[in-house]
């Protein structure tokens, strides 16, 4: 296989390598490297036309959909960078990332006009849509005219090539910058680790606004394999596709490889292509672990990575999942680093390394680590305390704290109040900042308790304004106006103090300690 060190050449190569070969399906269409190449071709010279240079940000907003990865491989054609928005976001939370990120370009599903005619956005000025409109071009017809010759724009390794917006602590978003050399350091080692190659049928199945979605369909495509795709997530469906398509790599979420053993014909599938189901953004309980492994009988492997590291940074190798055996107690950790990471634990505090087995802060040091955080340098310089290098490289605090014993790494709780829900990053601060609004809300603190689901669910604590006595759901109701529905309160309890260390920081560990009692760890 030839070389593949940009975006653009993924479809490039492997149209002259095997034009015929079937790239990606999606319901009743399909695509051959061939015909995908050829539409990203057209779709880089429609966004040429429209003013799109090098290193311009474009912007997908829709669910998962095929015209998103021949919108990515043509902005990856004229060097422009494209950001995935989270589509489970509210109107003002999507015009933040709109703006932010200088989008010059908008292709948005049809189903989401109503939260664009909310927006007013203010560098957007062109606007596509997947499906129809009356108002805007629709997708198909607006590459149509456009030639099917390569601009053969080049990419530099240091160039950023994708942009995904994960939130912070503070509460607004930030854009994480990845180039082509942190994709294309880290798809090699993923191939091998998965088991991917040319023969691979692979599902894509998580949102694509997710590195583990939009990441692991490229890894799919960096070998010339063929992706499946599926644009929300359906159990029922995915266990069609399995069979229908003889997928041999998947990634699922720990919440979705649940409810496909609450399938009634979860008996029936046939299983047998599988080669390798990865697991990660949250952890596993044994009982869907051991109850997933047994029905589907391939090997499975977790990862554990961020978004800030293009995904994956260590493995929990096949040869590792041992239920019952004398390994069973490394299905608590996260695995190993692969590739060419390495890792420290850093005492918070001083930044000194701990000893193996003490909890400490992970930090990480890889050609995956991004480039930073788009137009932030204070939020990149926290990221990388130590700088980064004339290699680009540099150590990266992931906020996660954990421990390592005999090279394994273990999570053990969250440096910042970061939530999972069901594989969903929550960030308190953002939910804090809305109820804060809310007349009737003195004081409030949010924290993750253990959902037997989704891992956790985001609990609000409030104080109440004197005088005042808001109800649960008003006060649920009222975040669901300002935020996307998976950030919301499923519960809220009262405090008529929340408990503040003296420089005024609220005590969480001291909140959650009464709903994680009994637990080993602070995370589910």
């Amino acid at each position: 296989m030839s070389a593949i060190t940009s975006i653009g050449d993924i479809s490039r190569v492997h149209a002259a390598e095997r034009p015929d070969k079937v790239a990606l399906i999606c319901d009743d269409r399909a695509w051959s490297y061939a015909q995908l190449d050829r539409e990203s071709n057209q779709v880089a010279n429609a966004l040429r036309a429209v003013g799109v240079g090098g290193q311009d940000r474009v912007a997908f907003l829709d669910k998962n959909a095929p015209e998103y990865f021949t919108f990515l491989l043509g902005a990856g054609k004229i060097n422009a960078v494209t950001v995935a928005v989270n589509w489970r976001l509210a109107p003002p939370e999507m015009e933040y990332i709109l703006d932010n990120a200088e989008a010059k370009v908008l292709l948005i599903g049809a189903e989401f006009l109503g939260h664009l005619a909310k927006m007013n956005l203010s560098t957007v000025d062109t606007v596509v849509v997947l499906g129809a409109s009356d108002e805007y071009p629709e997708f198909d017809a607006w590459i149509a005219g456009q030639p099917v010759d390569d601009p053969g724009v080049s990419s530099a390794v240091d160039d950023t090539c994708y942009q995904l917006y994960t939130s912070g602590t503070t509460g607004l978003p930030k854009g994480v910058e990845l180039t082509n050399a942190n994709f294309f350091g880290m798809l090699p080692a993923a191939s091998q680790e998965w088991f991917f190659d040319t023969d691979s049928v692979n599902l894509v199945a998580m949102p694509l606004f997710h590195v583990a979605g939009s990441g692991w369909g490229l890894v799919g495509l960096f070998n010339g394999g063929t992706n499946v795709l599926v644009r929300d997530i359906d159990p029922s469906l995915i266990l069609t596709l399995i069979e229908q398509h003889g997928i041999t790599n998947a990634l699922l979420v720990p919440a979705v490889l649940q409810f496909l053993l609450m399938m009634p014909n979860i008996d029936d599938v046939d299983f047998s292509t599988m080669r390798c189901m990865v697991y990660g953004a949250s952890p596993i309980t044994e009982q869907v672990l051991v109850g997933s492994m047994t029905k589907m009988g391939c090997k499975f492997a977790q990862a554990y990575g961020l978004t800030e590291t293009t995904g994956g940074i260590t493995i929990l190798r096949p040869h590792d999942h041992d239920p019952g055996g004398p390994k069973a107690h490394l299905l608590r950790s996260a695995g190993e680093p692969w590739g060419d990471v390495e890792l420290r634990i850093v005492d918070a505090g001083t930044q000194d390394d701990v000893p193996d087995g003490e909890v400490g802060e992970v930090w990480c040091r890889t050609a995956q680590n991004m480039k930073g955080y788009w137009a932030n340098p204070q939020a990149t310089a926290e990221a990388f305390p130590e700088g980064i290098g004339d290699d680009g490289r540099g150590w990266f605090r992931t906020g996660d704290a954990g421990y390592l014993r005999d090279g394994y790494l273990f999570i053990h709780d969250r440096v910042k109040d970061m939530i999972v829900s069901g594989g969903e990053n929550v960030y308190p601060a953002e939910i804090e900042n809305v109820l804060m609004k809310h007349p009737d809300v003195a004081d409030v603190a949010v924290i993750g308790v253990p959902h037997e689901k989704w891992g956790e669910t985001v609990k609000a604590i409030i104080t109440p304004t004197a005088g005042t006595d808001p109800s649960e759901q008003a006060l649920i109701a009222y975040c669901k106006e300002h935020l996307a529905g998976y950030k919301c309160p499923t519960s809220v309890e009262r405090m008529d103090a929340i408990p503040r260390n003296p420089s005024g920081k609220v005590l969480k560990t001291e909140l959650r300690k009464p709903y994680w009692a009994g637990r080993d760890r602070m995370v589910n």
